[in-house]
């Protein structure tokens, strides 16, 4: 049934869509794209199978090489997926597999209307939690601060961060002026840190962030918390922002589209 189906659609859709043999683009790429536009527009549906490497061959003229590359594109593609001996099938939609960026709130950070305030920098005995995120003893100094971070005047973001108490590295004075978490986004700022983890997650708001960023209360809101590294793949720098909701979403796609 399912090969008598594909050979009615390809014998069908092959008048329509050929290979130009002409185009600057290669064969398994044109070939890929036309398979593509058949899925999108449901000739193939999610779990269906791909006709064979033959009839493929057969109905658009072309070398069993050019099918394998085409489907090793559509793989790559994350379009369909192969099962030895069966065949190549559409890949369904799987929202379990989408994944989402931090694009929006980097374009934030990139965007010059941003304004970051410190409001408070101080020296403290790490606390139990703080000691173990950034690995050292309880009591230990640490460097505290708070920023408040606006977009057109806008409260947007509040800060709190903990860094290692190091008056000679070159870290402290940078982190008077711009966040660690800028300065990782924009590819610049302090070379001192490598990389680090970002962790999301909703949130009630408390009073003193809610009054901050001129929230009501009750509210929620989203909190990113973000542990830094140096070189040495040691612990530097602990914090989270509190984001206002209105400046901080996720947007991905999932399934094949056109683009």
């Amino acid at each position: 049934m399912q090969k008598r189906l594909n050979n009615n659609i390809l014998s069908s859709l092959s008048e329509y869509e050929t290979i130009n043999r002409e185009s600057y683009e290669p064969a398994y790429v044109q070939l890929a794209n036309i398979l593509r536009k058949q899925i999108v527009s449901g000739v193939f549906g999610p779990g269906n199978q791909l006709p064979s490497e033959a009839m493929l061959c057969r109905n658009y003229h072309v070398s069993p090489m050019t099918v394998r590359r085409t489907i090793k594109l559509l793989i790559d593609q994350d379009v369909v997926t192969t099962s030895q001996g069966k065949g190549t099938f559409i890949k369904p939609l799987k929202i379990g597999g989408a994944s989402f960026d931090l694009r929006d709130l980097q374009n934030l950070f990139d965007d010059e209307s941003i304004r970051v305030k410190l409001l408070e920098v101080q020296i403290f005995p790490a606390k139990k939690l703080t000691a173990e995120k950034l690995r050292i003893k309880q009591g230990d100094r640490i460097i505290f601060i708070r920023r408040l971070i606006s977009i057109d005047d806008t409260p947007a973001f509040y800060h709190r961060e903990s860094l290692l108490y190091d008056p000679s590295s070159p870290i402290v004075e940078a982190e008077m002026d711009v966040t660690s978490l800028q300065g990782l986004f924009n590819g610049s700022g302090n070379a001192i840190i490598k990389w680090g983890e970002l962790q999301v997650k909703p949130v009630l708001l408390k009073q003193e962030e809610a009054d901050i960023l001129k929230l009501s209360l009750p509210g929620a809101a989203f909190s990113l918390q973000h542990l830094f590294f140096d070189f040495d793949d040691k612990p530097i720098s602990w914090g989270w922002f509190i984001c206002n909701s209105a400046y901080f979403k996720f947007s991905t796609k999932v399934g094949i589209s056109n683009e």
